[in-house]
C-alpha cells in the first residue's frame, strides 16, 4: 500500500541564515574568528614564501621584500595581519574559557565578545608602537 503524500508546506529555510539574525557581538566575533584563521592561514604561507624566495636569492631580494613593506600598502597589510594574529589569539582565550563550561550566559558572551575586539585593536596598537621604538 503506497503511503499517502503529505500536503505541502511552505518552503523555508532550513536553517537560519543572516538575514534572519539580529547582528550582535558573539555573531561578529565567531565570523572574524574563521576569517582571521584564515587570512593568518595565507597570510603566513605568502611569507615565509616571500622570505624563502628572499634567502636564497640574492640580497636584491630582500631589499625589495623590506622596500615593499615600507609602502602603504606593505603597512595596511602588515598591520592586518597583526590585527589578525592579536584577535585570534584573544578569542581563542575565551573558547578556552568556554570550554571550561564558563560564559554562556548571553550577556556575558556579549561582554566577553566586545572585550576581545577591544582586546584585539588595544594590543595590535601597543605591537605598533613598540615596534616603531625600535
Amino acid at each position: 500500500m503506497a503511503q499517502a503524500k503529505p500536503k505541502s508546506a511552505p518552503q523555508r529555510p532550513l536553517s537560519p541564515h543572516l538575514q534572519v539574525w539580529r547582528w550582535h557581538a558573539t555573531m561578529l566575533t565567531s565570523i572574524l574568528h574563521r576569517a582571521t584563521g584564515m587570512a593568518l592561514y595565507v597570510g603566513t604561507l605568502i611569507v615565509v614564501l616571500w622570505l624563502f624566495t628572499a634567502m636564497l636569492e640574492t640580497p636584491a631580494y630582500y631589499t625589495a621584500l623590506e622596500d615593499a613593506l615600507h609602502t602603504l600598502p606593505g603597512q595596511v597589510i602588515l598591520f592586518g595581519y597583526t590585527f589578525a594574529l592579536m584577535f585570534h589569539a584573544c578569542n581563542g582565550v575565551r573558547h578556552l574559557v568556554w570550554d571550561s563550561g564558563a560564559g554562556f550566559a548571553p550577556k556575558t558572551a556579549n561582554t566577553a565578545s566586545i572585550a576581545v575586539i577591544v582586546a584585539a585593536v588595544f594590543l595590535t596598537v601597543a605591537v605598533w608602537i613598540v615596534a616603531d621604538l625600535f
